[in-house]
């Protein structure tokens, strides 16, 4: 596991600054010790404390190493003990030598440092005492960090497999259905079902060349949407009527790939399907207040029900919308006045 503090800057800043206030507080403690303020009780506490940031960097190691799960409580708590009365020992010897060194004899620093020993000895576990739980802190945020990171790429991966399942519900209906028409026309009109058979290899290459693309642009969701309404009227003929209003600033926006086919299926199958007479099915589109609004809308014959088996196709879109965009975007459905309409509200910028 890499150093908590020494990989990160923003961390290493942090840590300098916090020993730099346990010396203003050692200088002090050492102050109402000693009973009076001496000139020497700051530079002490600097080194002092200098000298423990360092052991306390390197503790991590020997902490690391006790953590690994392996270790029974009972042990792993005379470890710790003992690591702690060695750091303590360590860092008072370092301090008095090199304060020795630093310092001329006529300060009288041996003086000082037998008043304010037992406050150092303290100090000194005190301060092991938050390395550790500073340390335990560090672990269990690395360890929820890397929980997290885990959990998101797992919710990732179900979410991608989700969005393929939803986009594999599509096309096998329409092509049963595709497939079902060709074979009829064959014997009736086979100039149809060539043209039929020629479409339906354009629409399949469309939806089979994006299985790995998660948007595209609406232009060629568009296009494809054609060559699925064009499949349809061969097999309807004139009873099927497409009118468009696209607003031209929408076509270059990425929405995600096939997600507007299981509409217009819907509209087929319960606009065009179950009606005897013409069925005009309109598309327009606009952007409004950075959302792309897409309204699908298509007639039917009074006394038919246009929402009778329709639930499937929308909530597969619906799901998508919330899989892709969260609650940022959805499908609206209506039925008024003999028409049936879907509306969708994509954000432009959250593709």
């Amino acid at each position: 596991m890499k150093h908590p503090v020494l990989e990160n800057r923003v961390r290493l800043i942090v840590w300098w600054l916090v020993w730099l206030f346990l010396a203003l507080g050692q200088s002090l403690l050492f102050y109402f010790a000693y009973g009076s303020f001496v000139r020497i009780s700051l530079i002490d506490s600097v080194i002092s404390l200098l000298i423990y940031s360092g052991i306390a960097l390197s503790l991590w190691y020997p902490f690391a190493y006790f953590n690994t799960g392996k270790m029974n409580p009972v042990t792993l708590v005379l470890n710790l003990v003992s690591t702690g009365t060695i750091t303590v020992g360590i860092w008072a010897l370092f301090t008095k030598f090199i304060m020795l060194l630093l310092l001329p004899e006529q300060n009288n620093y041996l003086q000082y440092w037998n008043a304010t020993f037992p406050y150092r000895v303290w100090t000194g576990i005190i301060i092991y005492g938050l390395i550790i739980l500073s340390y335990y802190l560090f672990v269990n945020l690395i360890n929820l960090s890397e929980k997290n990171a885990r959990e998101a790429h797992l919710e990732t991966l179900v979410k991608e497999t989700e969005l393929r399942m939803l986009r594999s519900q599509i096309n096998p209906h329409f092509l049963f259905n595709s497939l079902n028409s060709i074979s009829s026309l064959t014997v009736t009109d086979p100039e149809k079902a060539r043209t039929m058979v020629v479409k339906l290899s354009d629409f399949m290459r469309y939806s089979l060349s994006g299985k790995d693309v998660q948007s595209v642009s609406f232009k060629s969701e568009l296009e494809n949407i054609r060559l699925y309404l064009d499949i349809e009227k061969v097999r309807f003929g004139d009873k099927l009527i497409t009118e468009e209003n696209i607003d031209t600033n929408c076509l270059d926006i990425k929405i995600p790939v096939m997600l507007l086919q299981p509409l217009y299926e819907n509209a087929v199958k319960h606009g065009v399907y179950e009606s005897t007479g013409k069925v005009r099915i309109s598309t327009s589109s606009k952007i409004d207040n950075d959302y792309l609004k897409i309204i699908i809308r298509n007639n039917y014959e009074e006394g038919q029900s246009p929402a009778k088996g329709t639930s499937t196709g929308l909530r597969n879109v619906t799901r998508r919308l919330e899989l892709t965009y969260g609650n940022n975007a959805y499908l609206k459905t209506a039925i008024e006045n003999g028409f049936f309409t879907a509306q969708l509200l994509i954000p432009v910028n959250n593709t």
